[in-house]
């Protein structure tokens, strides 16, 4: 199964999607990295809140798939927009990545921040950002069999 939680900026997604997981076993793969302090510092927090009993991959923009598609078993994705932020230009395989959700011997959940309903970028590279990521979520989204978007730590299904 595959299900797609998005929301914004801190409005709890990534605990929703630790929550669905529950407390058997899972694989964390971990798309960001610590690029500066305030980074490091919620990467510590995301570790901290998770069971550590939960192996976790770090992943770089261009091993994402392989990696995916390597991992028997529950997957927790956190993040596309790490992810998509990471690639040269915003260019990531939309296709490609659903294709390996998709098909992998597991159930995945994958979070992803919602770019649609926030402030209008006010840079280039930001409009390419929020344009590359909302069509990445968009594949995603009609690859998925669940939908949630968490919106003030309160979750909506989407259908």
């Amino acid at each position: 199964m595959l299900t797609l939680v998005l929301g914004g900026a801190r409005s709890g997604k990534s605990e929703v999607a630790e929550r669905l997981v529950g407390e058997g076993p899972v694989t964390y793969v971990a798309t960001g990295t610590a690029t500066d302090e305030a980074m490091a510092v919620r990467i510590a927090a995301h570790r901290e809140r998770r069971p550590h009993s939960w192996p976790t991959v770090e992943v770089g923009a261009a091993s994402l798939t392989s990696v995916l598609a390597d991992i028997a078993g529950p997957v927790l994705l956190d993040s596309l927009t790490t992810w998509v932020a990471a690639a040269p230009d915003f260019s990531v395989d939309a296709k490609e990545l659903c294709t390996v959700l998709v098909k992998r011997s597991g159930d995945s959940l994958v979070v992803s921040d919602e770019v649609g309903l926030g402030v209008h970028p006010s840079t280039a590279a930001g409009n390419r950002f929020r344009d590359a990521l909302g069509t990445l979520n968009r594949h995603v989204a009609a690859a998925a069999d669940d939908v949630l978007l968490v919106v003030a730590g309160k979750t909506l299904r989407l259908t």
